[in-house]
């Protein structure tokens, strides 16, 4: 009895060492590509509608951010400004309430993505 309890112990051994699992682990899923902001698509309506009429030619008196050029070359300046809170010196937008958060982070993050236009 011993000899078949440890032959068939043996036996069953030797069959578990060659199964194997059809099962595939399943890959970690890649998360999506998150679009980049760009000046076109994200700021320049921003721009349009925050900071009208007084950035915007011919009735805005103030610096123009009406082009790409403009609102790249004065990105550092307007990320600074709009985090300003009402009532500091510098605040914008002027005579119009604080931005949210998520549009001071467009500008923040069109910045961060490298300025692109398209």
């Amino acid at each position: 009895m011993k000899k078949m309890l440890l032959s068939a112990a043996l036996l069953t051994a030797i069959a578990l060492q060659f199964c194997t699992s059809t099962k595939k682990v399943p890959a970690t899923p890649t998360p999506p590509a998150v679009a980049k902001v760009t000046y076109e698509t994200d700021i320049k309506p921003l721009i349009a509608t925050k900071c009208s009429p007084c950035h915007i030619p011919p009735d805005g008196r103030k610096e123009p951010l009406n082009s790409y050029t403009a609102a790249k070359a004065n990105i550092d300046e307007t990320i600074s400004r709009i985090k300003l809170n009402p009532g500091d010196r510098g605040f914008m937008p002027a005579r119009k309430p604080k931005l949210s958060d998520s549009v001071i982070h467009v500008f923040e993050q069109w910045k961060t993505d490298g300025l692109l236009e398209k």
